[in-house]
């Protein structure tokens, strides 16, 4: 059975154990062993630093072993993914495995952040809430995401599904 680590903010959910438990039955129905991050059980003794430093050993380990990862790029916080899951999703590429996302978000960036537009040295573009310009390539995510990852609209169980189908071929 192929694994998929199971990347996204989903851990900071209040239920987050019970939800990446649900996530795992999810992968199982299509042929995938989920990997979760919270399937590590921290030391009891660890804190602050030490902590954050295991967590990032373990879950780091778990992309290694993974054949793939799923990556939840809902925003977080704010109108973009988590920057821990777009870590994630990048150390994975790095290593050679196949990342599949998914985001409810449809629109283009311009369509979500686009809040008008800014003329520079005869040009015009647009430009976000604090006046940066937003790109202009008509994908749902950063390019750098958009381009390295194989995206889905919709939820976890949609990703998976075109996950199997690709599997199957």
């Amino acid at each position: 059975m192929r694994t998929v680590y199971l990347a996204g903010f989903d851990v900071f959910l209040p239920d987050a154990v019970a939800h990446g438990n649900r996530l795992k039955a999810l992968c199982a129905t299509y042929g995938f062993d989920g990997l979760f991050p919270l399937d590590n059980m921290a030391p009891k003794d660890l804190s602050g630093l030490a902590l954050a430093q295991w967590i990032y050993r373990e879950n780091v380990a778990l992309i290694r072993r993974a054949d793939m990862v799923m990556a939840n790029l809902n925003p977080f916080r704010g109108a973009e993914p988590d920057s821990g899951t777009a870590f994630e999703v990048g150390y994975a590429i790095a290593c050679g495995k196949p990342v599949w996302g998914y985001t409810s978000l449809e629109g283009s960036l311009i369509d979500q952040v686009a809040v008008g537009a800014a003329a520079d040295e005869g040009a015009s573009h647009m430009v976000d809430a604090q006046g940066y310009t937003v790109e202009d390539f008509g994908l749902n995510l950063n390019l750098m995401l958009a381009c390295s990852a194989r995206i889905v609209v919709g939820k976890a169980s949609d990703c998976l599904a075109r996950m199997a189908q690709d599997a199957s071929r």
